[in-house]
């Protein structure tokens, strides 16, 4: 026993030493000591929607333990290790500043990748701009994100006219996930909405462009504007159940934790979903793990979701999502691939430029590229490589990556998962050929 024993303890010494000196376990890739690293943001305390929080960070980390298993990214071919130093943003601006700087100064991060809250991701892009830090957003949805050189945050302008810009987006811009969730509303032919929506810079746009174009169609829209962190939802309800009529639609602007309460008391006091009220939950409701624990009575809610659905998952998607089912259950929310693809995305820029530590090369390699990853096929229509925007394309277009996809799905199986729920709108991705099923069927 004792000699199986001393085995085993040397063969974990040697496994330990290889990793140290730069080799893999199974001793096929010689990796140069120069580890290069990456910041990724990830929500993963209160305020913040930790439920997302830590699936992005396990996407981070998934993204480069297959990179590095593919012998990481070559440099000028040398294979160089990636690391991602996950930071807690707690959904909050300030934390996010606080990250970007210590990522920056103290860590020597070459690039940032990932995210969530729009108020976070326009707090660090303040910051790596000023540091010539390529930045590649996936998840927050702010236009102004990637709007150039238009919009100012905190009394300066965030983006430039001239020189290098170093902000990317591959997530939607909240104007291009308004459109398709109006449209459906449209499709219906709803009258009367109303919108929950969170006090942030994700919530406060994204109800203002949706409320706008169900205005602009003639349709009625009450809004009501919560905190992150509320639990008791009862004084807006009660305020819905006071109405004459009820509303056709409510609409759930509201992330994380939050929402999910929201979505449930609404269920409770028989608000929504209804024979006469569509529940439209929050994107996050594509978890259904976490959704159906905290909304035990949301069968027949709907959602939207941005990336692919399951039919259309090609190899890497396939992978990953076995990856996430085996690590979570249910089918890989964009939550989990958006930011896998934003970490896989940032190394095959680097790995184009042939270099890690020049920030100008791999935004151009950024501009340029075209490559399929989880999520479908990335490229960037218009940065500094073609700065002209036609008359009437939307300034956040510059450095938005134009093909995200987004659907609206509808739960109608109490516990299904996220797999099985019906894609109901757009017409082309339908899986159940209606654009919604009614809870009275």
């Amino acid at each position: 026993m004792l000699g199986i024993l001393r085995v085993l303890l040397i063969v974990v010494a040697i496994l330990l030493a290889t990793a140290v000196a730069g080799v893999s376990a199974d001793g096929h890739c010689d990796f140069a000591d120069e580890t290069i690293k990456l910041g990724g943001i990830a929500p993963l305390s209160p305020p913040g929607a930790t439920g997302a929080g830590v699936i992005i960070d396990w996407a981070y980390q998934q993204a480069a333990a297959d990179i590095n298993a593919d012998c990481g990214i070559d440099i000028a071919g040398v294979n160089h290790r990636l690391e991602v130093i996950t930071g807690d943003s707690e959904g909050i601006s300030e934390r996010g500043q606080a990250l970007a700087e210590r990522w920056i100064l103290e860590d020597g991060v070459h690039g940032v990748v990932g995210g969530y809250h729009s108020a976070v991701a326009l707090a660090i892009m303040k910051i790596t701009q000023e540091h010539h830090i390529p930045t590649l957003f996936a998840g927050p949805w702010n236009d102004n994100i990637t709007a150039n050189g238009i919009i100012e945050y905190e009394g300066r302008p965030p983006r430039i006219e001239d020189g290098v810009d170093y902000v990317f987006r591959t997530s939607p811009a909240n104007s291009m996930v308004a459109v398709v969730a109006v449209d459906w509303i449209i499709e219906l032919g709803l009258d009367d909405v109303i919108i929950v929506t969170e006090n942030t810079d994700y919530g406060i746009p994204a109800a203002a462009d949706e409320r706008t174009l169900l205005e602009a169609a003639g349709i009625a829209v009450e809004q009501y504007n919560v905190e992150l962190g509320t639990e008791d939802f009862v004084p807006i309800l009660g305020r819905i159940l006071a109405r004459a009529d009820m509303p056709d639609a409510v609409r759930i602007l509201v992330t994380g934790e939050t929402g999910f309460n929201l979505a449930q008391q609404m269920a409770e006091l028989g608000i929504a979903p209804t024979a006469d009220t569509i529940c439209m939950a929050e994107t996050f409701a594509g978890d259904s793990e976490q959704f159906w624990a905290a909304v035990p009575d949301g069968t027949y809610c709907t959602f939207t979701r941005v990336g692919a659905t399951p039919a259309l998952f090609g190899d890497m998607a396939e992978a990953l999502n076995d990856n996430y089912t085996e690590a979570w259950g249910g089918v890989a929310p964009s939550f989990a691939m958006e930011p896998y693809d934003s970490v896989r995305l940032m190394a095959h820029a680097m790995d184009i430029a042939d270099t890690y530590t020049d920030p100008d090369a791999i935004v151009a390699a950024l501009e340029t590229v075209d490559v399929e990853l989880a999520q479908g096929r990335y490229y960037f229509d218009y940065g500094s490589h073609n700065p002209d925007l036609p008359e009437g394309t939307p300034s956040f277009m510059w450095h938005q990556w134009p093909d995200p996809i987004v659907t609206v799905l509808q739960y109608y199986e109490q516990g299904q998962s996220a797999l099985e729920a019906a894609v109901i709108y757009p017409p082309v991705y339908q899986t159940h050929g209606v654009n919604y099923i009614q809870p009275d069927a």
